[in-house]
């Protein structure tokens, strides 16, 4: 049978590519391409003529049974605009089809944004958890943050440009104020990886118009989250009440502050509201 080579291409210095991914992509049959505009600069680059077609999100269903019928001819590569394939992208479907249709996946190993913005975050990396984007909406992202609380393991997201502020905001509301390294133009000219608290980070990037994808870093859990009591709980929100936060932001914080549930927190927040 045939094999799919899954080659990582350069996040931005095209440098960053081995000679085995030129060696591949300049053997196999079809190289398939998230956007055959971008991965085309990159074969005129090093001088490679190949056949290229785009396989992408859009596309992964009608394009899976045209690239297995090319697999039963002879092997072809996967690539994605930047770094390593699979990650993020379609890539998986295809993978999968290809091991249930009997054909060898290879990884060519290269460069991968997030395990490059995570060794030079400065914070651990002998354990960590990779968890792609978060949710654009942001009582999704709340919730999604909570179960992740207690993780102890450094935290490893991606954003883009327009989402940051808010991410950051969601970030300190359920996590706290940790230490984070956001990373951006990796192996690019105006390469930034920025090192602080997530609130130092907020203000760092509140007045730029920042571009690209950003990777996040964020240090984990130092301690297991310890429950306050319900009467401890009320008393905090009733003096909370008297300020002028927001009470959905009131909630978040004392969420993170007590161990309890948000939804928990803003239940009994509307019933001090209602009869104080």
């Amino acid at each position: 049978m045939s094999t799919l080579y899954l080659v990582a291409t350069p996040i931005g210095n095209l440098e960053d590519i081995t000679h085995r991914a030129l060696r591949i992509l300049g053997e196999v049959r079809l190289v398939a391409a998230e956007d055959t505009r971008h991965t085309r600069k990159l074969l005129n680059h090093y001088s490679i003529a190949c056949r290229l077609t785009s396989y992408h999100e859009h596309n992964k269903r009608s394009k899976l049974k045209v690239l297995l019928a090319e697999l039963e001819q002879g092997d072809i590569a996967l690539v994605s605009d930047a770094g390593t394939p699979g990650l993020n992208d379609p890539g998986y479907e295809l993978v999968q089809a290809a091991l249930e249709a009997g054909h060898a996946v290879s990884p060519i190993p290269g460069a991968c944004a997030p395990i490059a913005a995570l060794v030079a975050s400065g914070l651990p990396t002998n354990s960590f958890l990779y968890l792609g984007y978060l949710p654009r909406k942001a009582s999704q992202r709340l919730r999604f943050l909570q179960a992740i609380l207690n993780v102890p393991y450094t935290l490893i997201f991606l954003e883009t440009p327009h989402r940051l502020l808010a991410t950051l905001d969601s970030l300190c509301d359920v996590l706290g104020n940790r230490e984070i390294a956001i990373a951006r133009e990796l192996t690019k000219v105006h390469e930034e990886i920025y090192r602080g608290t997530i609130q130092d980070a907020r203000e760092h990037f509140i007045n730029q118009e920042p571009r690209g994808e950003f990777t996040l870093i964020v240090a984990g859990s130092t301690q297991k989250q310890r429950s306050w009591s319900e009467k401890k709980l009320r008393s905090v929100l009733q003096k909370q009440l008297t300020s002028e936060v927001p009470t959905s932001k009131i909630a978040s914080q004392v969420a993170t502050q007590s161990g309890w549930k948000r939804r928990d927190v803003y239940q009994i927040l509307s019933e001090l509201i209602k009869h104080p």
